[in-house]
């Protein structure tokens, strides 16, 4: 009786965790379209309305912003997964380049996120601010 017998051969979990990465990048890739269709349809509704653009570009930026990170996530995800089955050591280095590349491009976008959405609420604060002060006397 032979006790090395393989319960999925290597060939079988190379073909399933390949399928896993086409369809974990495939919805990343979808979550970065769908963004991106948005951000273009709410564009040309602000630019067709005309009205107070920058405000508006901030808010479209921001959520395309958020968009364009959780695709990025699951890209990296896809990456991961790759390397799941007996990796060699040029996809390990090949997956660090790729990992460090795309967390460095999330960071950036996260801290761009955030500043959008702090001028978004320092602008909140202002109208809400101007608009609760006593009229002036005429």
């Amino acid at each position: 009786m032979d006790t090395t017998a393989e319960v999925l051969p290597e060939s079988a979990l190379r073909e399933a965790v390949d399928l896993l990465v086409r369809l974990v990048e495939a919805a990343g890739a979808l979550i970065i379209f769908v963004g991106a269709v948005w951000a273009f349809g709410r564009f040309l509704l602000t630019m067709v309305r005309g009205a107070g653009p920058d405000r508006r570009f901030n808010r479209i930026r921001l959520t395309l912003g958020r968009f364009l990170a959780l695709g990025l996530e699951f890209q990296l995800a896809g990456d991961v997964l790759r390397t799941a089955v007996a990796p060699s050591f040029t996809e390990i280095g090949q997956l660090a380049a790729i990992a460090a590349i795309r967390t460095a491009l999330n960071f950036f976008l996260s801290r761009e996120i955030a500043a959008e959405r702090a001028e978004i609420e320092r602008e909140r604060r202002k109208e809400a601010d101007g608009s609760r002060a006593p009229a002036e006397p005429v």
